[in-house]
């Protein structure tokens, strides 16, 4: 017989087991973006502490930069590092912004994903939201302590507003505490943010102040003051009163749209039909190419665009790839300038005493994805730059500098891609990075700069952008070229000039001692012997804003010489009368290009043409940066013959053609190919 034992455990119903598809959904949870980024801080940048440290600087300057722009306001910038324990800084970054209204505080430094710029199609410094906000989480999550904000906008009644902030990792919210008014003194309007991060301050390249320093050079209007953990003061001062234009916000350009894009724009469209909503809804779209692109892809045009279903968008799509239609506006975009770069690398990297400034290149602009973009180009050579080592690359993005991932960059490839051994640099192999006395910037502006993650450390490689880096290069080191034979023609005819000076003067004097007789003028042989027009130019600096230019013009030859001399001055430097009142000075237009004609000059004579450049860019005039025309270029010294692209209908040259001396193969063959690329 069957124990009460064994019957009750009979008798026991079996619990059903909970399956394991069950048992993982009550487990599945939604997550914050801000808790993501927590548990994921290598994508933003912050992998390490020295670098953790920097990333956290370079948010807050982005944004002061961007800010005071969007103000039309010439940024002041102040940024202060604080040691207080093994791995703990206190950082604050100042400006003089505009300054942000109280009530949108805490969202601005304490929500991921929370901004204006990201859905704006304007050339920016930060778009995504997450830069600044991401500091102040990681600086509570690594010390525990809150992010203290100070704003004031503008306003004789305003008071300045001050709160200290902490992220919810679990929400994506601030929360705020010690939220309180006060009387910001000395203070019109502007924003100030202190927190403390774990982090390791290191010197040298990848550092806080090698990225000021760089940061300096493409925003020659801001003016940073930094003060290191050691309480070291270095100022960079503003190079330029100049404001860069301010990017207009675009329409989002068909170009490259994917079919959700388009589905998603038709959806919120506002329009009534969907010939409108082409027209409206985007840019360089006419009723002609609206109508074109209904026909083709067999679209009703007068159908809701809300009602546009998948098939649809393909179709559209495809038309929209076969129509012919305007690459995207430029006017948002906001590029440095030719001669704004040159500034800033002038101001900047003036304790290295250049050799030469190559001319900046500033590309047209081009479009990828149907986003425009415009690369920029200039190259620094010579004096105390290292010339044992590889050369410096300074890459910058919306004028943010680079510090990281050089070797992912689309930049780097495409300087490594090119043979530098043809415009005077050592470059084993003709591939890599070349060796010499030179440093190489490269800018790349555009609406959304494609970077490869969201560090914003490096350009993805897109062929279209690659290809426009090479070509900004390209002619970037033909100026370097060009400049580098001058030169070395130029030392050569000075060496020989020197021989003749010196040495028939002597053995004219010696014979006529020897015989008792005066000694004879040597001008007509000097002449003979010399057979060249030269050009000799000098800058004297009579004051910070203030150059004075002078060219001395010998005339080294047997006959009468009548030729102009062309240059490209600084728009902003032609206030003074000097230039005009000169008797030589033909004429110049809007956009500086100077011309004066030498009139007769005769045999072992020279005349000077002279003037004052005064501003801020009176310093980035270069005087060897001169050309003639009416000669044939072998007779002149000092000078380049003037470039068919100046669109000034030049002299006719005096001598026969038979003086011609071909131009070397090689650059014959540089020219055929940048034809070829262009």
């Amino acid at each position: 017989m069957p124990s009460d034992e064994s019957i009750e455990k009979t008798a026991a119903p079996k619990r059903k087991k909970t399956p394991t598809a069950e048992q993982m959904a009550a487990k599945q949870q939604e997550i914050s973006v801000t808790e993501f980024f927590e548990k994921n801080k290598q994508i933003l940048g912050f992998d390490s502490r020295s670098k953790s440290l920097l990333m956290g600087i370079k948010e807050a300057v982005d944004n002061s930069l961007d800010a005071c722009e969007e103000a039309n306001i010439l940024p002041d910038i102040e940024v202060c590092i604080e040691k207080v324990g093994d791995e703990d800084y206190h950082i604050s970054v100042e400006d003089n912004g505009p300054g942000i209204v109280h009530r949108m505080i805490p969202n601005v430094f304490g929500r991921l994903l929370y901004g204006s710029r990201f859905h704006a199609l304007r050339q920016s410094r930060g778009q995504q939201g997450i830069g600044i906000s991401a500091t102040v989480m990681y600086g509570n999550i690594t010390t525990g302590k809150p992010a203290h904000v100070q704003s004031k906008i503008e306003g004789e009644d305003e008071v300045a507003s001050g709160m200290d902030i902490v992220i919810d990792t679990k929400t994506n919210r601030p929360i705020v505490t010690n939220d309180k008014p006060f009387d910001w003194k000395g203070k019109d309007h502007g924003t100030k943010i202190e927190y403390t991060i774990k982090g390791r301050y290191i010197t040298g390249k990848q550092s806080v102040f090698e990225y000021l320093k760089d940061t300096a050079i493409v925003n020659p209007h801001a003016e940073i003051i930094f003060r290191d953990p050691d309480g070291k003061k270095y100022t960079f001062e503003r190079a330029t009163d100049i404001m860069p234009p301010r990017p207009k916000e675009i329409k989002p350009h068909p170009e490259g749209m994917e079919i959700g894009d388009l589905m998603k724009y038709s959806s919120a469209s506002a329009q009534k039909t969907v010939s409108a909503f082409l027209k409206n809804d985007f840019s360089r779209i006419t009723d002609r190419i609206a109508k074109e692109i209904v026909q083709k892809s067999g679209v009703d045009g007068n159908k809701k665009p809300s009602d546009i279903t998948r098939e649809d968008a393909i179709a559209m799509l495809a038309a929209i790839s076969e129509a012919k239609i305007m690459a995207p506006p430029t006017d948002c975009l906001s590029p440095i300038g030719d001669t704004l770069i040159k500034k800033g690398l002038m101001h900047v990297l003036d304790g290295l005493r250049p050799e030469y400034y190559a001319t900046p290149v500033t590309r047209s602009p081009k479009a990828v994805n149907g986003n425009p973009f415009v690369v920029e180009a200039g190259i620094v050579y010579g004096g105390d730059i290292p010339s044992d080592s590889q050369v410096q690359i300074l890459r910058f993005a919306n004028r943010v500098p680079l510090l990281y991932q050089q070797g992912a960059c689309a930049i780097t490839k495409a300087i490594s891609d090119m043979d530098w051994r043809r415009y005077g640099l050592e470059q084993r192999g003709g591939k890599g990075i070349p060796f010499g006395p030179a440093i190489i910037l490269v800018h790349v502006a555009s609406t959304k700069v494609p970077f490869t993650s969201e560090g914003k450390e490096a350009v993805a490689g897109f062929p279209e952008l690659q290809s426009e880096i090479g070509l900004a290069l390209r002619l970037c080191a033909r100026n370097l070229k060009s400049h580098l034979n001058k030169m070395e023609r130029k030392k050569k005819t000075h060496a020989k000039f020197e021989i003749v000076q010196e040495i028939l003067p002597d053995m004219a004097k010696k014979a006529a001692d020897h015989l008792g007789k005066p000694v004879p003028n040597l001008d007509r042989t000097i002449t003979r012997i010399m057979n060249v027009v030269w050009v000799e130019p000098s800058m004297k600096k009579e004051s910070k804003s203030k150059r004075c230019i002078k060219y001395t013009i010998y005339n080294y030859t047997s006959s009468v010489r009548t030729f102009r001399l062309h240059a490209q001055l600084p728009k902003e430097s032609l206030k003074d009368l000097s230039l005009y009142s000169s008797p030589y000075f033909l004429d110049i237009n809007d956009e500086g290009k100077a011309n004066w004609e030498i009139r007769e000059i005769q045999p072992s004579a020279h005349v000077e043409v002279a003037f004052d450049l005064t501003g801020d860019m009176a310093d980035t005039f270069d005087p060897d940066d001169i050309y003639f025309s009416g000669l044939n270029p072998v007779m002149v010294m000092g000078a380049e013959m003037l470039p068919g692209d100046w669109g000034i209908k030049g002299m006719e040259i005096i001598e026969s053609a038979d003086d011609y001396v071909e131009e070397d193969d090689e650059d014959k063959e540089e020219e055929e190919e940048d034809l070829d690329d262009e």
